[in-house]
C-alpha cells in the first residue's frame, strides 16, 4: 500500500485541531459544515481556526506584560491550541523532522508554521488526558520517585536566552541571570538579576516536603505547581538601593527545557519561569486535563526556496491567515 502523501496528513491533522478547539462554531456549522467536500472544509475549518485563536496568541515580544501579576496556568476558556508568532531576530527552532507548512497572511506575508507535536500511548490516547492518581500508581510501580531538583539534573551546564523586544535574558541553570542588550553579536549593556543562591533556595523550602512543589492559591489544577530556586545578590537597583534577585520558578510544560516567561513581582524583584519537561515525569506535576498545544510560525526566510526541502508547499492552495485588523 502506497504511504498517504503528505499534505494529506497534514490537513487532517489540521482538522484535528480544529475541531478539537473549535467546539462552539463547530456546533454552529452543523451538518452543512459536514457537507462541504474534503479540501474546502478544510479551508473553512482551518480559516476559523486562526481567526479564533489570533487573538489569544502570545507574541515572543509581548511576554513580560502579558504574565505581570498573571498565575502560571491556562484558563479552562482558552484553546487547546493557540498560534505564536516569532520575530525574525529570534525565530522557534524546530527539531528535524517536525511537521510544518507555509502559509501567508491577508497582506500576503509568508510564515512557515510547525504543527505541534502530540505524544501517545499504546492505548492512542493522548498521555494528557490520562487520570493524575493512575498515574502516580504506575510511576511508582516502574521507578524509584525522584524529587524536582534530581529530575532537573540534566540542566546542569546548560543555558537558555530569550529575546524580548529590547532586552534579551540569559538564564544559566544553578548559576546566573543576567538581563542584556545586543548589538552586532556583542553585549553593550548588562544587569545581573541573581546569582544561584544554594541556602536561600535550602531555607525557602525548609519547609515544604521532599517535593519541595509551590502551588498558585488560585489554582485548580496541577498547572500552576512549580518548584523553586532563589537567585539573589544581583546588580543594585536604582530605585532601592538593593541588590536585584529573582525566583525561578521550574514548571512542567512540554515538549522543550526553555524560558517561557519573565516577571517583574516588585521593583527589581522577579520571577523567572522555565519549561521544564522533565518535571512532568513527577506525578505532582502532571495534570487532569489536556494541555494546550501552540503552533509555532516564523516569517519565512528569503532563502526558503533555496533549501533543500519537500515541495508539497500550501501558499498556492488558497489557504490564507486571517486577523480582525
Amino acid at each position: 500500500m502506497c504511504a498517504e502523501p503528505r499534505h494529506l496528513r497534514l490537513h487532517r491533522r489540521l482538522l484535528r485541531l480544529a475541531e478539537e478547539t473549535l467546539l462552539l462554531p463547530l456546533q454552529l456549522i452543523g451538518r452543512s459544515a459536514k457537507s462541504v467536500s474534503g479540501i474546502a472544509n478544510m479551508r473553512l475549518l482551518w480559516l476559523i481556526l486562526v481567526s479564533y485563536t489570533l487573538c489569544r496568541v502570545v507574541r515572543s515580544d509581548q511576554i513580560l506584560s502579558a504574565h505581570v501579576g498573571g498565575t502560571f496556568g491556562r484558563s479552562s476558556r482558552e484553546p487547546k491550541y493557540k498560534i505564536e508568532f516569532h520575530p525574525e531576530d529570534s525565530p522557534f527552532r524546530p527539531d528535524d523532522d517536525q511537521e510544518y507548512m507555509v502559509m501567508p497572511n491577508k497582506n500576503g506575508q509568508k510564515y512557515i508554521c510547525f504543527l505541534p507535536r502530540v505524544e501517545k500511548i499504546k492505548s492512542g490516547k493522548p498521555i494528557s488526558q490520562l487520570n493524575t492518581s493512575s498515574m502516580i500508581v504506575e510511576t511508582e510501580k516502574r521507578i524509584k520517585l525522584k524529587t524536582p531538583d534530581e529530575l532537573l539534573e540534566v540542566l546542569k551546564e546548560r543555558c537558555f536566552i530569550r529575546q524580548e523586544g529590547w532586552w534579551s535574558y540569559e538564564f544559566c541553570y544553578q548559576k546566573k541571570l543576567r538581563q542584556l542588550h545586543i548589538e552586532d553579536d556583542k553585549v553593550v549593556q548588562e544587569f545581573v538579576l541573581g546569582v544561584f543562591d544554594a541556602e536561600a533556595t535550602a531555607a525557602f523550602n525548609q519547609n515544604l516536603s521532599d517535593i519541595s512543589t509551590l502551588k498558585d492559591p488560585r489554582s485548580k489544577d496541577a498547572s500552576q505547581r512549580y518548584h523553586a530556586h532563589q537567585f539573589t545578590n544581583g546588580t543594585i537597583c536604582d530605585l532601592t538601593n538593593q541588590p536585584r534577585e529573582t525566583e525561578v520558578r521550574f514548571v512542567c510544560s512540554e515538549p522543550r527545557a526553555m524560558i517561557s516567561s519573565i516577571t517583574e513581582l516588585s521593583t527589581c524583584k522577579y520571577a523567572l519561569t522555565v519549561q521544564s519537561p522533565m518535571l512532568c515525569k513527577h506525578p505532582l506535576f502532571q495534570e487532569e486535563r489536556p494541555v494546550s498545544h501552540t503552533v509555532d510560525c516564523n516569517v519565512l526566510p528569503k532563502d526558503y526556496k533555496d533549501r533543500k526541502m519537500e515541495n508539497d508547499r500550501f501558499e498556492d492552495k488558497g489557504i490564507i491567515m486571517v486577523t480582525d485588523d
